[in-house]
């Protein structure tokens, strides 16, 4: 039986090249790539998540972590086939057009992956043309979008209109500081995440 408790614990710790030590040293003895994922990286992630969640963690913290994370995947990635590779569903997240803040954004992504989503990252100042490009082109079933303004929130309602008019079938997800439950359901919005650690669940529940 492999022991991922080590693993978990370094992904825990945001140590990176102890992730990828141990990730090499799980390569060489044979464990299965996808059990190296899933048992040692993912799980030492979702001790993350909860810990962020309950205000145990912050988020400079959570973000070594991710890339912790990230490091041992890079190393399993290559031996795994594509179709191999578990996901839940695509997600699209890009910050709106005119907003430039990219560290929650950023946060989120690595939280919907570890949480098993393939994820798609626009960056930042996205406007509603370029959205509805990569849907078109990545088919996501999720298009998460932030605004961290009150003067570029208005930008979600352009966006989920034209993606609208265009006919695509997704589902969106907003979020940001100045984003609230009662905004979401005004634009139209599938759902709205407080939080990098509640979005995961929200793609879940939409998905699901």
């Amino acid at each position: 039986m492999t022991n991922f408790e080590p693993l978990n614990q370094s992904v825990i710790s945001g140590r990176v090249d102890q992730v990828k030590e141990q990730t090499k040293a799980m390569v060489d003895a044979g464990v299965s790539p996808i059990e190296i994922i899933n048992q040692g990286l993912i799980a030492g992630m979702n001790v993350v998540g909860v810990r962020f969640k309950n205000g145990d963690m912050f988020v400079p913290e959570v973000l070594m972590c991710a890339r912790s994370m990230a490091a041992g995947i890079e190393i399993v990635k290559p031996l795994i086939a594509d179709t191999d590779m578990p996901s839940k569903g695509k997600v699209l997240i890009g910050t709106v057009k005119g907003d430039l803040h990219d560290i929650g954004k950023n946060l989120v992504g690595m939280m919907m992956e570890s949480g098993g989503f393939n994820v798609i990252n626009l960056g930042v100042d996205i406007p509603p043309e370029k959205f509805v490009a990569a849907i078109k082109e990545h088919k996501p079933d999720i298009v998460a979008m932030s605004a961290l303004l009150t003067t570029t929130m208005l930008q979600m309602k352009d966006t989920i209109e034209l993606i609208k008019e265009e006919g695509l079938n997704v589902k969106y997800i907003i979020g940001g500081a100045p984003i609230s439950q009662e905004f979401a359901d005004e634009i139209g919005a599938d759902g709205y995440a407080p939080d990098a650690a509640s979005s995961v669940d929200l793609c879940l529940k939409l998905i699901g």
